[in-house]
């Protein structure tokens, strides 16, 4: 037999005369942190993929060597918090903290053997106002961190010179925000620049780097926004017909 019964069980209801909580706007109400709108398979279907950005992509062959080069050795060595934020963030691509909360559900990596471009993709669930905090976070960058010294770890702590831009984006998702960093050695005479978006849609984000020592491909960061806000929007109007 159900215990539903007057006793006050855990499917009781309020109280008689208990005031009801006063009603919140849906942006204001708390976010389901389980079960996530999405299942794994749904956000791997929502992933875009080497054709959506054209024939020079391909799945990647494995981390692009600047990736350590630059990114590894440059990561967190600066005295500015919020630059060595970010620094770690290029390197870790953990945008939304790092912890099994806000693990990615869906992640791909693609290349431009032509280009030297690499293009890491995610999708993860999460609180839509703590994805949002991040998003602003992004929008303070250009600003706190427009121009910068970090210190490499090797070749005597060479400096490196990090400037920090705000990035055009489509009007994709319900928030985005976007960055360019650029890294440049003059040493070595060479530039890593790398695009950082993140775009939410609803309880879940799409987070992508697009990051490369030759021109940056413009179109393949705003491709990968595109296409992967309209992947992801359906495959969270199929998730939630399926509830």
């Amino acid at each position: 037999m159900s215990g539903c019964g007057a006793g006050g069980g855990r499917g009781a209801g309020p109280p008689a005369g208990t005031t009801p909580p006063t009603a919140q706007s849906p942006a204001t109400l708390p976010s389901p942190a389980l079960p996530p709108v999405l299942t794994r398979g749904q956000a791997r279907a929502a992933l875009i993929t080497a054709a959506d950005l054209g024939e020079a992509w391909e799945p990647t062959r494995g981390a692009a060597t600047w990736r350590d080069e630059v990114l590894k050795t440059t990561a967190g060595r600066t005295d500015r918090p919020d630059c060595r934020r970010l620094l770690d963030v290029l390197y870790t691509e953990d945008l939304f903290g790092g912890s099994a909360t806000t693990a990615p559900r869906a992640a791909v990596a693609l290349d431009d053997p032509d280009g030297g471009a690499q293009l890491h993709y995610r999708i993860t669930s999460y609180r839509a106002a703590d994805i949002d905090g991040t998003l602003a976070w992004l929008a303070t960058l250009p600003d706190a961190c427009g121009h910068f010294e970090a210190r490499a770890e090797t070749a005597r702590g060479a400096a490196r010179d990090v400037r920090v831009t705000a990035l055009t984006l489509p009007g994709a998702g319900d928030a985005r925000g976007g960055l360019r960093v650029t890294v440049s050695d003059a040493r070595a005479e060479e530039t890593l620049t790398v695009d950082l978006v993140a775009v939410r849609v609803g309880d879940d984000a799409l987070s992508l780097t697009n990051g490369t020592l030759d021109a940056p491909a413009d179109d393949a960061t705003r491709t990968a926004v595109e296409v992967g806000t309209e992947r992801l929007t359906e495959a969270r109007r199929l998730g939630r017909a399926q509830v």
